[in-house]
Order: structure tokens, then sequence, then C-alpha cells
């Protein structure tokens, strides 16, 4: 720990964010990666109504994953905090009953997102062939969950413990165990999409497993003891999880909107059901599940060095930091969206056969250079979300979360419905840049708030 400190008070700005954020983005772009596979053997191997299928279930995969995290990233800084202070026995205490809640969740959980699959997938208007194989798929989740979900509190938990390198070749393997599994149920099996969602499950509940093995053999930090629950200790963890968790639960009703709109808009032109619409929707939301998480590890990596900086009083540290990272994401986003702009084609073949779905392909082909607009913008809003964070002001980073996930983007699907479908092709582009100015006024209120925390940290030095 204090070699860290060190670390984050004296290293350049440039070294250290490449030291932090290599790691983190690495770790963020293999977990998104085994969702991108997915996509390219369903694509290519089972259909457009599968393809279709797995994007109208994967938002409710994803609300009970989020619940899984609102326990795994809420415990999070409990457990931190109690190791900075010392106090072991407390944060072995908040891990093994984080543990336990989590898994008791995903039981709960599980039985009412499996019974309740068909009502999910049917507000969203999907009917026949799309509406069952989106229910298998959904189902194979909810069964599995018990099992799956508490790998990403694991990942943290490996992080806290010092398990940086650990925690990113985890999950490299994790993305070859899903490819391989891909291969064997979908390619040789030639199963359907449950073959997709097994083959994803797998993976996750293997890697859950071995991530397990440092703590029962009392490797790490963190130890499994007798569970005492307490209110205070549930409310805590409760509420540091509550803005991860409203802003994945808010992206996913997002996306049950748009797949809605999608359906309709969808059947008044192809007259398919909206499976063509959803299906090339569906490869917008692939392409945009490898970026983001870039995006997002490069910032959330650097949040410690920023939080101590910032913590020490040290504002000029705080600024170089956040410059440099600010500017590579900058970059980053840039290089993506150009890549989408003028190669829209080989992006799309990642996941569609152009001989077998000319139709999807002709439609995604059209698509992915207006979404590739949004990531000149929308990176700001993820490093400002995590600037705000690392300097502990939850109020302002929840505010740009929920802009960005639920706000602008369910406005702009009525604002922009007179465009028909390039209006929800359009939809990321008009929340980035609504979501930035946003951003760059909160900055703004937040100045005076920041120097009020410095002169106080200064009054208390003296």
């Amino acid at each position: 720990m204090e070699q860290s400190n060190k670390f984050f008070a004296t290293a350049k700005p440039t070294s250290l964010f490449l030291r932090v954020a290599i790691p983190g983005l690495v770790s963020m772009l293999a977990m998104s990666l085994y969702l991108a596979f997915e996509g390219t053997f369903v694509g290519h191997l089972v259909g457009d109504i599968a393809f279709a299928a797995i994007n109208i279930g994967v938002p409710i995969v994803m609300i009970n994953n989020a619940l899984a995290d609102l326990i795994g990233v809420g415990s999070s800084a409990p457990i931190s905090v109690a190791l900075g202070r010392k106090d072991v026995k407390r944060a072995c205490n908040i891990f093994t009953c984080s543990i336990i809640l989590i898994v008791s969740l995903a039981v709960f959980t599980g039985v009412i997102i499996y019974f309740s699959a068909p009502w999910f997938v049917s507000i969203m208007g999907a009917k026949g062939e799309l509406a069952s194989l989106a229910v298998n798929y959904v189902r194979v989740y909810a069964i599995m969950g018990p099992f799956t979900t508490i790998v990403f509190a694991m990942d943290n938990y490996l992080r806290i413990s010092g398990f940086v390198k650990g925690s990113m070749l985890l999950n490299l393997f994790m993305t070859c165990l899903t490819v391989s599994f891909l291969a064997i149920f979908l390619g040789l099996l030639k199963m359907n999409v449950e073959g997709a969602a097994l083959a994803s499950c797998l993976s996750l509940f293997i890697c859950a497993c071995i991530a397990f093995v440092p703590f029962i053999r009392k490797k790490a930090v963190l130890k499994f003891v007798c569970p005492r629950f307490d209110a205070p200790m549930i409310k805590n963890i409760l509420a540091c999880g509550t803005p991860t968790f409203l802003n994945n639960v808010a992206g996913r009703i997002t996306a049950i909107i748009m797949n809605s709109a999608l359906i309709r808009m969808g059947h008044e032109l192809y007259g398919d059901g909206g499976t063509v619409a959803v299906a090339a929707y569906s490869v917008l939301m692939y392409v945009s599940g490898i970026i983001e998480p870039m995006l997002y590890g490069m910032s959330d990596s650097v949040q410690p060095a920023v939080g101590y900086n910032w913590g020490a009083g040290n504002l000029k540290r705080v600024s170089g930091i956040t410059k440099v990272s600010f500017t590579v994401c900058g970059l980053v986003s840039v290089l993506c969206a150009t890549v989408m702009f003028l190669f829209p084609r080989p992006l799309t073949s990642l996941f569609v056969n152009a001989e077998k779905s000319p139709e999807l392909m002709a439609l995604a082909v059209h698509a992915v250079p207006f979404f590739g607009l949004a990531f000149l913008f929308g990176w700001f809003c993820f490093a400002v979300q995590g600037f705000f964070a690392a300097i502990e002001k939850p109020f302002f980073a929840t505010v740009v979360s929920i802009c960005f996930a639920i706000i602008t983007p369910v406005s702009l699907i009525y604002a922009l419905s007179p465009m028909g479908l390039d209006g929800l092709w359009l939809n990321y582009f008009g929340r980035s840049l609504l979501t930035g100015i946003i951003a760059v006024i909160l900055i703004i209120i937040a100045q005076k708030h920041m120097k009020k925390d410095i002169e106080k940290y200064q009054v208390s030095k003296e």
C-alpha cells in the first residue's frame, strides 16, 4: 500500500497512467469481448432471428447482473476503507457477508426472471419465434445466475487484495473459454441461442471458481469468516453501490424502450416483426460493447491515483493525471469513430453473413457511421463521471451517468422519431452531445465545491 501511495504521489502523470490504465483497459476489454464473440458466432452460425433474440434478452440478463454489482461494487469501498484503517476483521466480515448476499440475491432474482421472462419479452413487442428464442436465452442465465454473477464481484475483490495482474489474466482466460465453448455448442453441436448463453455461463462459472482460490487458500488479505450481519453495514453497502446500480439499470431500461421502438418501426418498414431492425441494432451494441469498456477501464483505473492526490491537496498532480487521462480517452474515441465511419462494412461483417442476410447487412452498414459519431463526445461523459467519482463527488457522477444512460436517450427516442430508424441510429450521438454539455455545466458548478474542500484541507493541515 505504501509503495502504491508513493507511486501515486511521485510518478510522472504519463508513466502513472500507462502503469495503471493498461491492466484496467485489458481487463475491461477482455470481459466485453466474450459478448462480442457470442454475437460473431450467433450471427454467422445461427441466423438473424437468433441474433435479434439475444439483443432482446441481453437487457434482462444485464439487469440481473446489475443486482449482483449493487453488492459487489457497493462492498468494495467499505472493504477498502476498513483495510486502510487496519481493521482487517471488519473487512473480512464485509467480504464474507457480501458473498452470501450476492448468491442469495441471484437465487431470488433468478426465480423471478425465469418465470417472468415471457412477460418481459412481450412488453418489448417480440412475438413468435423471436420471442421464444429470447425467453430461452434469458432462462439459461436465470438458472445459472447463482453460479455466475459472483464473478464480477470477485474481480473487485481480487483487485482490492492486490491481484491486479491476476484479475487481468483471469478475464483473458474467460474470453478464451467462451470462444471455445461457443465453437463447441454452436459450431459442433449446432445449438441455438441456448448454446450461446450456456457457453458464456460456463466460462463465467469456471472463472468464478478460479477467482475463489486465493481466498480459500488464504493467500489474500481478505478471508472467509463467520458472517455477522448488521443494518449499518448493509445500508453502507447499498449506498455505495446505488450509483453504479442505477446507471446499469437505467441503461437496460433504455435498451428495452429502444428495442420496442425498433420492433415497431422495423415491422412497418420490413414486415418481419422488426427482426432486421433489432438485429442491426445488435451490431451497434456489440461494437459499442468493445469500445465503451475500454474508455471506462481507462477512466476507472486512474481513480485511485486521482483520489489519493486530491486527498493530499496536490491539485497540480490531479490536473496533470486528469489531462493525460482525458487526452488518451479522447484520442482513442476519435480513432474508433474514424474506423466506424470509414469501414462500416468490415465491422458489420464480423457479426453478419452478407450472403445469408443481405437486407440486414445493408441496414447495419448504413447505421454504423451514424453510431460512430457518438464516440466523438461520449468519451468525455465517461471521463468526467470517473473524475467526479475519484474526488468523492458521487452526486455529480450520478447525474452524469443517469443523463447518459436514460434521460437523454429516452427523450431523443421520441424527439427524433419523425426521422424513423435514422433517428434511432442518431440517438447515441445526441445523448453523448447533450450529456457532454451537462457535464461541462456540472464541472463549472463543482468548482465551487472543490475550492471549499481544498480550503478545508489546508486549514486542517495547518
